[in-house]
C-alpha cells in the first residue's frame, strides 16, 4: 500500500448522465463488497493507494488519465454511499470547490449521528488540505478535497491541485494512519514520474527552517516586516528565485499581528493560523535564512487496466450491457455472500433499493464529450 502523488493532464467535459448513474451504482456496489470482505478501513487502504485509485475509475470507465477521473470517481464513491454510510461504518465528505469547503461540517453531521467528537477528524482534513496547498509549493492549487472515514475515526484523503500554466493537475493521496506527524513527511512513498523543483516545508531536512520560521511569526511585526523589506539585497539559488512582489507586505502585515497575537509554539501550531498561507511561510521561510542561515528543502515530495471503456470512445466505447451485467453480477454475489448477521445485513438489505438498473431508452445514442477518460 502507497500513498502519494499521481500526475494527470486537465481535461474538460464532464460525465454524461447516462454514465454517472451508472459509476454511482457500480461504485457502492464495489464499496460494498470491499467492507464486505475486509472492513472499513481497508477501502481507506485502497483509496489512499494512486494506484488502485486510478484503476477504480478505470473500471468505473470515466477516464484513464485525466483530472477528472478524481472528482468524478470520488463524486460517485460519495453519492453511492450516501444512505448507507451509517450502516457501513464507511463516510464520504467534501469534493470539488465549494463543496470542498463544507467539509467540516459534513464530518460534523456524520459524527453527530455516531455520537462521537468531529475535532480530530476536522483536524486531519484542514491541515491535510494546508499542508499540500501551503506547505509543498509546487504550482499546483488545490481545488478539490475529498475526505473519508470510518466510524472508529480512521481516515484517509484524495485531493487535486491544478496548474494552468502546465495545463497539469496533481493528486495527492493521505492515509491518516501512516500520519505520525502532519508537518514531517506526511505522505509516505511517494510515486511519479517527473520530479520538480519546489519549496517543501514539510520535509525532514526542512525541520530547522520551521523551527527558524515559527520564531519570527511571534516577534512585534514591526521588526519581522524590516526584515522582510531587506529582501531585495537576499539572492536565493537560481533553482529558487523570490521576487518582492510575491511577498504583498500590506497584507503580510496584517497576518503576523495575528500570529503575534497567538505566539505559535511549534510549526503545525503556526500553520493552523487561519491566514497562514503560502506567501506568509514563503516569507517567514525567507526571514529565518536571512536570520539563522536555515536552508529550506527544495525537494519534490512527489515520485492502469480498462474494464468498460471510457466516456469519450478511448480506448473504447463504455459498454452499456457488460457495466449493467457487471453491476448486477455484483449485487448478487453480495447478497449471497455470508455475513455474520450484524449491522452490515442492514446496509445489504438497504442497497438493495438502489440496485434496479437504468432501462435503456430505445433510440438513445451514446454521446460522448471532454477529454480521454480511462
Amino acid at each position: 500500500m502507497r500513498t502519494g502523488f499521481a500526475h494527470l493532464p486537465l481535461h474538460g467535459g464532464k460525465a454524461p448522465r447516462w454514465l454517472f448513474s451508472r459509476m454511482v451504482r457500480l461504485a457502492r456496489e464495489i464499496t460494498c463488497h470491499v467492507v464486505a470482505e475486509y472492513g472499513p478501513e481497508e477501502m481507506l487502504h485502497r483509496l489512499s493507494d494512486p494506484f488502485w485509485f486510478q484503476a477504480l475509475g478505470c473500471v468505473l470507465g470515466f477516464d484513464w488519465h485525466s483530472s477528472g477521473v478524481t472528482t468524478t470517481t470520488c463524486g460517485a464513491i460519495k453519492e453511492g454511499v450516501k444512505e448507507i454510510q451509517k450502516d457501513l461504518g464507511f463516510f464520504a465528505a467534501g469534493g470539488k470547490g465549494g463543496t470542498s469547503r463544507k467539509t467540516p461540517q459534513e464530518i460534523e453531521t456524520a459524527c453527530e449521528n455516531l455520537s462521537r467528537e468531529p475535532d480530530s477528524l476536522v483536524y486531519a482534513s484542514k491541515t491535510s488540505a494546508k499542508v499540500d496547498s501551503a506547505c509543498v509549493q509546487d504550482g499546483y492549487q488545490l481545488y478539490h478535497h475529498a475526505f473519508f472515514f470510518t466510524a472508529s475515526g480512521k481516515w484517509c484523503v484524495v485531493q487535486q491541485g491544478m496548474n494552468e500554466t502546465n495545463r497539469m493537475a496533481r493528486r495527492y493521496h493521505w492515509l491518516g494512519e501512516k500520519v505520525d506527524d502532519f508537518v514531517v513527511e506526511p505522505h509516505a512513498a511517494i510515486c511519479c514520474e517527473e520530479r520538480r523543483t519546489v519549496l517543501n516545508l514539510v520535509a525532514q531536512e526542512s525541520r530547522p527552517t520551521q523551527e527558524a520560521s515559527t520564531e519570527p511569526a511571534s516577534w512585534p511585526v514591526e521588526e519581522t516586516l524590516s526584515l522582510i523589506q531587506r529582501l531585495p539585497d537576499l539572492h536565493l539559488p537560481s533553482h529558487h528565485p523570490v521576487c518582492v512582489k510575491d511577498i504583498h507586505p500590506a497584507y503580510l502585515r496584517k497576518i503576523l499581528l495575528s500570529t503575534y497575537e497567538h505566539q505559535p509554539e511549534n510549526f503545525e501550531q503556526l500553520l493552523g493560523i487561519r491566514g497562514v498561507g503560502a506567501k506568509t511561510l514563503r516569507a517567514l521561510a525567507l526571514v529565518s535564512e536571512l536570520v539563522y542561515g536555515t536552508k529550506v528543502s527544495i525537494r519534490d515530495p512527489a515520485r492502469f487496466s480498462f474494464a468498460h471503456g471510457g466516456k469519450d470512445g478511448h480506448p473504447y466505447p463504455v459498454d452499456r450491457d457488460t457495466y449493467d451485467r457487471t453491476i448486477d453480477i455484483l449485487h448478487r454475489a453480495l447478497e449471497r455472500a455470508r455475513v455474520d448477521r450484524t449491522d452490515k445485513v442492514k446496509a445489504f438489505q438497504r442497497l438493495a433499493s438502489f440496485a434496479a438498473p437504468n432501462k435503456k431508452t430505445p433510440g438513445n445514442k451514446d454521446t460522448f464529450s471532454g477529454g480521454n477518460h480511462e
